[in-house]
């Protein structure tokens, strides 16, 4: 094999033993190890005195980290001949990962070993997901919850890249009532945050009216209630309500086709003000994002009507662009936020 091969031939490996790598990083998140890597260099000594484990196993625990390249090995002098150290900070991407509330624990209880074995059929035209397990839109009251529950708890990147930019959507010196709605915004977890930011934020959602039972279960339980309200309708249906200040979708276009995501920035573009604020925030495409996206790549060749995928800059700049939108311009963070005035 050439060495592409072989390096193709080594990912293949992983791959097909990736429960086995996924009780390594269980192990290594629970027992403490990752944080000690974070921490290092540290010695195969030294962690064995720490963590009070055996140093002939440990040792193959660590090869395992290392063929997942979580971590460096760096050569000592003296008895000891190497330290470890993590690549990069390990706890919070494990943590994101194979903890108790990760994201991938509740993308795993979706039906999707209804496609294992069979995609070859599934593409070429067989059943996919059966819809009483999972319809695209939700169809039924248990589908609706289950899927904005989905939402609500891989939000937390977005609401921190919107707590950093929040002076740049609302200026220090404004004294007036704020008006955001937030287009698709689920059970209202995203508005929840936004008027627990800023006392002068009143935020709307606008959904279909099944999700307004979710909705005002959060509500009743936040104290800034009173400045989250719910706004029932079908945004590919019907045009967006007027009267905001910011427009923001969160999450929502890239699940739809780029001619459907046109069509929703032109009616965000319809109900602004002059100087309004049109928010897209989800996660651009780049080769990791992509990587993390697996589950739901995979998942929806079973889901036929469903086009979400990710997105590049690029595609949206140039749509924003083409309605007349101005000063295009991205907050970076975990989830990247496109920010375009009307």
């Amino acid at each position: 094999m050439t060495p592409e091969q072989l390096r193709v031939r080594g990912l293949m490996s992983l791959l097909f033993h990736g429960e086995k790598a996924i009780d390594v990083v269980e192990a290594a998140l629970s027992m403490g190890l990752l944080a000690e890597l974070d921490a290092g260099p540290v010695t195969l000594g030294e962690l064995v005195e720490r963590l009070g484990m055996r140093a002939e196993r440990l040792d193959k625990l660590l090869d395992c980290l290392d063929s997942l390249s979580l971590i460096a090995r760096e050569p000592r002098a003296g008895p000891v001949d190497v330290a470890y150290r993590s690549v990069v900070p390990l706890v919070e991407p494990a943590m994101a990962t194979v903890g108790p509330e990760s994201i991938e624990r509740d993308r795993n209880r979706h039906a999707w070993a209804k496609l294992r074995g069979r995609l070859p059929e599934v593409l070429r035209g067989a059943p996919g997901i059966p819809s009483e397990d999972f319809a695209w839109p939700p169809r039924t009251p248990e589908q609706v919850a289950s899927f904005e529950r989905s939402l609500s708890l891989g939000l937390a990147p977005a609401i921190a890249v919107f707590r950093a930019c929040l002076p740049e959507l609302v200026s220090p010196h404004e004294t007036a009532v704020v008006r955001w709605l937030d287009v698709g915004g689920g059970d209202g977890a995203l508005g929840a945050a936004l008027v627990g930011m800023d006392g002068r934020l009143q935020v709307d959602v606008f959904n279909l009216p099944s999700v307004r039972a979710v909705f005002e279960e959060r509500r009743a339980r936040d104290a800034n209630g009173k400045r989250l309200r719910f706004v029932p309708g079908d945004f590919l249906a019907e045009p967006l309500p007027p009267g905001y200040d910011i427009v923001s979708f969160v999450r929502v276009l890239h699940d739809w086709p780029l001619d459907v995501a046109r069509d929703l920035i032109q009616k965000a573009k319809n109900v602004l003000p002059r100087g309004g604020r049109l928010l897209i925030s989800e996660e651009l495409r780049t080769p990791e994002r992509l990587a993390v996206q697996f589950f739901w790549s995979y998942f929806l060749i079973g889901v036929d009507g469903c086009a979400s995928r990710l997105r590049s800059l690029e595609d949206y700049r140039k749509v924003l662009n083409e309605e007349g939108f101005s000063d295009v311009h991205v907050v970076d963070g975990a989830f990247d936020l496109i920010v375009a005035t009307r």
